[in-house]
């Protein structure tokens, strides 16, 4: 078991619930705070961002690339306006705090970590893109908080490394498929259960970029200490994430379904209920109760 902000991760315990954000703001922090609200009205336990050194992370050559976007004609136009700036973040916090959600972000290079770390998150989410960075995968240690391993783009032995290099405390590790969106075939989700054989000791959820959610809805059945999706105010928006994410009734319902699939799972033992005893009296000629 694993406490993220107080809230018990790991099996025997519900489902922690994250509204991935990303970048589905689209620069603008009234669309993020919408998020944040329709995150809460779902009953999401978090949301997220992602957050990137831009001139880090991206080449010169990959910044300069023509891409019309609504930034301006390059790649780094729409990089740069993607990003949230400090006080932005810093009222984003204010905001998630009023309304009673924890927030962290996705890291993409050393500065973001230390950038997030001012605001002082529960946890961080290590992206799939960034698993076989060892060095960013050790610098994640540096504050003690827990973190959550995403394995889009990997087989076992790049997540067995990547485990290796991160040590097993305060990890959860998520099942992922990094396309977007993700074709059903390709979910794999009995690989939660591999997952789970392969490390006991580690809590493992899922990551999901499908479109629907009854796919998520077994990722919990399966097992799943924590689910993740993208959420959007319309997946017809903008944006390159907007069609893989799910809008907020449809948050709503796959919150709604999962508390009750976890309700209805009970402890396993066998008994007859208080409620079945008066049918027991009315329905059966010959009793042992």
């Amino acid at each position: 078991m694993i406490e993220i902000g107080g809230h018990p991760v790991g099996d025997g315990y519900p489902a922690y619930i994250i509204a991935e954000i990303g970048i589905n703001h689209n620069g603008d922090i009234n669309i993020a705070k919408k998020l944040i609200d329709a995150a809460v009205l779902a009953g999401c336990d978090a949301v997220k961002f992602q957050k990137r050194t831009i001139e880090v992370v991206y080449t010169r050559e990959e910044l300069a690339k023509p891409r019309e976007n609504p930034f301006g004609p390059t790649n780094g136009d729409l990089k740069r306006g993607l990003e949230f700036s400090h006080d932005q973040y810093a009222a984003l916090d204010k905001y998630c705090r009023e309304k009673g959600i924890a927030w962290f972000a996705s890291c993409w290079d050393e500065g973001a970590v230390d950038f997030i770390e001012k605001f002082n998150p529960p946890c961080y989410k290590i992206a799939s893109a960034t698993l076989t960075d060892d060095n960013l995968l050790k610098y994640h240690r540096k504050y003690g908080k827990p973190l959550i391993l995403s394995t889009g783009m990997a087989d076992m032995p790049v997540i067995e490394h990547a485990i290796e290099v991160l040590g097993k405390d305060d990890l959860i590790v998520l099942h992922c498929t990094s396309t977007y969106p993700c074709k059903v075939e390709e979910l794999n989700l009995k690989g939660i259960i591999t997952l789970k054989e392969k490390f006991p000791e580690i809590p493992i959820g899922y990551s999901g970029h499908e479109v629907g959610l009854s796919t998520s809805l077994a990722a919990a059945t399966l097992g799943a200490c924590v689910i993740e999706r993208h959420i959007t105010l319309d997946r017809a928006m903008w944006g390159s994430d907007q069609a893989a994410s799910i809008e907020p009734q449809g948050f709503m319902r796959l919150v709604r379904d999962i508390r009750t699939v976890e309700a209805a799972m009970g402890d396993g033992h066998i008994k007859i209920y208080d409620s079945e005893k008066p049918i027991i009296s009315k329905l059966r000629r010959i009793s042992w109760c």
